[in-house]
């Protein structure tokens, strides 16, 4: 008992000091720098007289803050935190390890790690490669779970807490149910696992990624441009094909839209490219059709934190229950984009 006490009390802490730890959303230099970018937008906005009143009117507008759901996120953000990742520790890094044995004929990822470079290749040539490789090949794993989380009617109860958010701040982004992020952690750890455990057959030893403040270069970067205002009233997207390349925090915008035409857009969380190749990109030039929620809930189910937690669990219950119609044999019969494309 006193193991358990001490565990909760530092990831307690851990939490509370989101603020100070780079591998966070929440993380100072990710809030500071989007607020550099809110205030370019700001001032945009200002020239073509779009906008008036200060600066920090624009990022706290009352519409948005005047909303329950507002608060909402920042009540569940502690409740959440505290004990559905509590729960949840250490899943994903337990899986990695699982599949990296399996892949390496047993080897342990702990001693591996500690092995030099002997394959010939210089140490930043290895890295960079590395790096893009496995964060591409793990996106993608994202980008896939993410669209079935949106096609699976089961798996939809559960994310749809996610989008249950109907005015968007930074704490939004947490607004996740456990069975969300328990299959996140279950199929990012077991590509982490695979990754690594190949890098290792190809190479012979597990390389690094080229890292600042802790962080790999490549998440870095996602964190430090505008990550953010992904979750906010904030509209702001990359000009012409960049928006394709990288995630502004428009595209993500269009994603929690529940206008008719961007139900199901946007799934990428890295990489947009994954969208364009699988037909789920969407870009319009401004968000005036923008409207975040989930169209068929009028808030009134998910409106605390322990409702977040248990009505998709009930409405789970209640789905499976249901005797199939010939609509829901329908939509099970349609195809994913992977076998669109002719890929297993």
């Amino acid at each position: 008992m006193h193991a358990f006490v001490e565990t909760f009390l530092d990831h307690a802490w851990h939490v509370l000091i989101f603020p100070l730890d780079p591998n966070n959303r929440i993380y100072l230099l990710y809030i500071a720098t989007s607020l550099a970018f809110a205030f370019g937008v700001y001032k945009f906005a200002e020239r073509r007289a779009q906008h008036e009143g200060s600066f920090l009117r624009f990022l706290f507008p009352k519409d948005v803050w005047s909303h329950p759901s507002a608060w909402l996120d920042v009540r569940y953000f502690f409740f959440h935190q505290l004990i559905g990742h509590f729960l949840l520790l250490g899943f994903g890094a337990g899986l990695t390890s699982l599949f990296f044995g399996w892949v390496t004929g047993g080897a342990s990822i702990t001693e591996v790690a500690s092995r030099g470079n002997e394959s010939g290749i210089p140490d930043l040539v290895l890295a960079v490669g590395y790096m893009f490789v496995a964060l591409i090949i793990i996106d993608f794993i994202g980008w896939y779970m993410h669209y079935l989380q949106h096609k699976v009617p089961v798996l939809w109860q559960f994310h749809k807490v996610h989008h249950s958010a109907e005015v968007m701040h930074p704490l939004s982004n947490y607004r996740e149910h456990p069975v969300d992020n328990l299959a996140y952690g279950v199929f990012v750890g077991i590509g982490y696992g695979v990754v690594n455990g190949v890098a290792v057959n190809v190479v012979g030893h597990l390389p690094g990624m080229p890292s600042l403040l802790g962080v790999p270069l490549l998440m870095l970067a996602f964190n430090l441009f505008g990550y953010n205002l992904r979750h906010s009233h904030i509209w702001l997207r990359w000009p012409g094909v960049w928006s394709k390349v990288f995630p502004s925090p428009a595209h993500h915008h269009i994603h929690h839209s529940c206008h008719p035409d961007h139900i199901d857009k946007n799934f990428a969380f890295m990489f947009p490219f994954w969208d364009v190749i699988f037909k789920t990109y969407h870009m319009p030039q401004d968000n005036r059709d923008v409207k975040f929620g989930v169209p068929e809930y009028d808030g009134k189910d998910l409106d605390s934190c322990i409702n977040l937690y248990v009505v998709p669990f009930r409405d789970a219950y209640r789905l499976l229950r249901k005797p199939k119609t010939a609509n829901d044999n329908a939509v099970a019969q349609t195809p994913l984009p992977l076998e669109e494309h002719g890929q297993p």
